[in-house]
């Protein structure tokens, strides 16, 4: 789904012909028909509202957004869902796996597109978050779970800001 479909013309069933590639051969399916396949092994019914949603969450790769984020862009793309909707769609989308909630803020949840393990920075003064390169980050030492319990896994997630230029002090 590299390229962007205008929304409506998919909800409408008024999809473009696909591409063929250099040999001819077409691409894979259609990218809908691919969202609806998607939905249903996740174990969602693949409503109207949740297939409006997921292809401006998926239509563009690997990212990380707030619920307000995904609002947002649903109003420019005129897609009748309220904020609650999302809410509950992205809530859904991730009990299902297809959706890692990241815990930054104490005041927003960010939401990833690619729910693998991964690392994460978090750019406190833009409020954005971008995937750490795969370094090997090790973590040592964690405590024993209590009683009944089992670690499920370990995030890591790095705050930075930008440094302060040298001789500069902060007023406080």
């Amino acid at each position: 789904m590299s390229e962007m479909v205008p929304l409506q013309a998919v909800l409408s069933g008024r999809m473009p012909a696909l591409p063929t590639e250099a040999n001819g051969a077409g691409r894979r399916g259609c990218p809908l028909s691919d969202l609806r396949e998607r939905l249903r092994r996740a174990g969602l019914r693949p409503t109207r509202q949740r297939l409006s949603l997921g292809w401006l969450l998926f239509g563009r790769g690997d990212r990380h957004l707030t619920a307000e984020m995904l609002y947002d862009e649903a109003m420019r793309a005129k897609v009748p869902v309220s904020l609650a909707t999302v809410y509950n769609t992205l809530h859904q989308f991730t009990e299902a796996g297809l959706l890692r909630q990241l815990a930054l803020d104490g005041s927003k949840a960010y939401f990833d597109t690619n729910p693998s393990e991964h690392h994460h920075f978090y750019l406190e003064e833009e409020g954005a978050v971008i995937d750490m390169p795969d370094c090997g980050i090790t973590v040592d030492s964690l405590p024993e779970a209590p009683e009944g319990m089992e670690i499920a896994g370990v995030e890591v997630i790095v705050r930075l800001r930008r440094s302060r230029p040298a001789g500069r002090r902060t007023q406080g």
